[in-house]
């Protein structure tokens, strides 16, 4: 505590033992909202294919007859809307946004749905982005939502931090691949996770391997994983391995995941369809 204390806990921004009222930056989903769950999608790392596993939980829970949605936090780097072919610009009225359906129902809102062109580069700094993303919480018209999925940008800096704080998180999935160098990587994001105590359900493996269609044999093209050690050192469970399929870059390229079927997350789905039990 500073000598200079007049124990206005809530004007101070000094972090000390003896601080009396704990401050809260939690934001309150927009009043004509309902959002049943939020599950947040991390990665430690860029280019781990978190946008990828993030759409593919999306589709495979909008299968299972839930209304899924997807907030794309990651603003300098939108990939959501590509994948599912989305081309249209969300609107809004005087009420707040309206996030863009895909073909089969899922809602989404991304930054590409507000920017005049998708080329467009989003240059804001930090604590812009950080903002953006609230609003994408607080002042979108979220209709019915039984499971929402974030799809956070990668590493532990504004974003994340804000999203944390802000949005009432359920739980995350952290995304990872099988080089040596991201395990290191993925125990920030885990640190991070444990420190602001949001629970995490597992981890998903990308990139794990690839099946030769010629002999059926799988051959570990980022060399052997290393998830099985990051799981045991942090205690998590290992969800889902999933290969390195020229089928799926093709599929979100030309914006059809919601076509693409593959079973590899359907434990991960189990998982979070359990968690709609726990109201």
């Amino acid at each position: 505590m500073s000598e200079n204390c007049n124990e206005s806990c809530s004007s101070c921004g000094e972090e000390c033992d003896e601080r009396k009222e704990v401050m809260d930056f939690s934001e309150k989903l927009h009043e004509l909202s309902s959002v049943k769950k939020v599950i947040g999608v991390v990665s430690g790392k860029g280019g781990v294919g978190k946008s990828l596993v993030t759409s593919m939980l999306a589709v495979a829970i909008n299968r299972m007859g839930y209304r899924s949605a997807i907030l794309d936090a990651d603003v300098t780097g939108p990939s959501i809307p590509k994948a599912f072919g989305i081309k249209g610009k969300a609107t809004g009225s005087e009420f707040g946004l309206y996030p863009i359906k895909s073909k089969t129902g899922i809602d989404i809102m991304s930054i590409n749905l507000l920017l005049e062109n998708d080329s467009d580069p989003v240059l804001w700094r930090g604590p812009i982005i950080a903002g953006t993303v609230k609003q994408f919480w607080t002042d979108v018209i979220w209709s019915d939502v039984d499971f929402m999925f974030i799809d956070m940008p990668p590493g532990t800096g504004d974003v994340p931090l804000t999203v944390f704080q802000s949005i009432a998180v359920d739980g995350i999935i952290i995304v990872t691949s099988p080089q040596e160098l991201v395990s290191m990587i993925v125990s920030k994001a885990v640190r991070m996770a444990e420190m602001m105590n949001i629970p995490i359900i597992g981890l998903v493996e990308n990139m794990s391997y690839f099946k030769c269609p010629d002999n059926n044999k799988d051959y570990k093209i980022f060399g052997d994983s290393h998830i099985e050690e990051i799981a045991e050192k942090h205690n998590l469970k290992v969800l889902a391995k999933l290969p390195i399929d020229p089928k799926i870059s093709a599929a979100c390229d030309k914006g059809m995941i919601e076509l693409y079927d593959g079973n590899w997350l359907e434990p991960v789905v189990e998982i979070i369809e359990k968690m709609e039990e726990i109201k």
